[in-house]
């Protein structure tokens, strides 16, 4: 994670929360091999004619996957404007213990998945649509022997093993793993330094956003605005001002949600402090 990195715009996300992948198979092997390994998979590909699915999005060869739950997936050969989006090299772009090597964009070796549309709630994701989501994703991280993984909520990049590793955890725990899913990036607001988030409003609606104290480092606020990021995506998010303890002693941190919708989303004051 780069939480260096200055926000001073609000960019466009597309649409649908899309999970985009570097994978070694892709670029190897054609589409009826990579369709014979999906069947094999259990995830029950239908190839998707034109007209179907996505076409600035998805190139072929495309496929709606089935995969429990009920909930079907869009996939395919990432478009050159989802990669350009997804680019490691754009300040926009947040990365988490990853560096993808030189080329990664070539040879079609980045497929992207979203939800299919028949399916996808609008507003704010279902913890059940996402767990099947995820849990699609993981069979593809190994099917395509991924590298890396890009989730477009939080514009992020990660590295596909560790993100594996803490989907399978939150599959067995139920605790999201907040830093693979939200961003964390360093802005200044009405000249203030601060750090907010960025794709917690997929889950819950609202994103957070806090002054960096004096003395603090960045690792500090980012420490605590993730717990408050995990507590807001297992219990709801926040609706009414609060102050709770914070992480030290004698902390105190106060939460300051808006009291209008202005934005498409609502962005939380979060204010830390000291007992009197």
């Amino acid at each position: 994670m780069d939480p260096g990195d200055y926000d001073d715009l609000i960019l466009p996300v597309p649409p649908e929360p899309f999970a985009l992948i570097v994978g070694a198979l892709a670029a190897s092997v054609d589409s009826n091999a990579i369709e014979a390994l999906m069947r094999r998979m259990g995830l029950q590909p239908e190839p998707l004619n034109d007209g179907e699915g996505n076409e600035t999005v998805l190139l072929a060869p495309r496929f709606r996957l089935r995969f429990g739950g009920g909930v079907s997936v869009l996939a395919g050969t990432a478009a050159p404007s989802m990669l350009d989006f997804a680019d490691p090299t754009d300040p926009a772009t947040s990365l988490l213990a990853a560096s993808l090597p030189p080329g990664w964009r070539d040879a079609g070796a980045c497929w992207l998945f979203f939800p299919d549309r028949d399916n996808a709630a609008a507003g704010t994701a279902s913890p059940v649509q996402m767990r099947e989501f995820f849990k699609t994703t993981v069979l593809l991280i190994d099917m395509f022997d991924a590298s890396h993984i890009f989730w477009s909520p939080a514009r992020l990049w990660s590295d596909a093993v560790q993100f594996r590793a803490s989907i399978a955890e939150m599959l067995a725990s139920g605790m999201p793993p907040v830093l693979h899913l939200v961003a964390f990036r360093r802005r200044e607001v009405d000249g203030v330094d601060s750090i907010g988030t960025r794709g917690l409003a997929h889950f819950t609606g609202q994103e957070l956003e806090a002054p960096i104290p004096p003395a603090w480092t960045v690792a500090d606020v980012v420490r605590r605005l993730s717990r408050l990021a995990l507590d807001a995506m297992l219990n709801g998010p926040i609706r009414y001002p609060r102050t709770m303890r914070g992480l030290d002693a004698g902390e105190r941190i106060g939460v300051l949600p808006p009291t209008g919708r202005a934005a498409p989303y609502a962005t939380v004051r979060v204010e830390f402090g000291r007992d009197a």
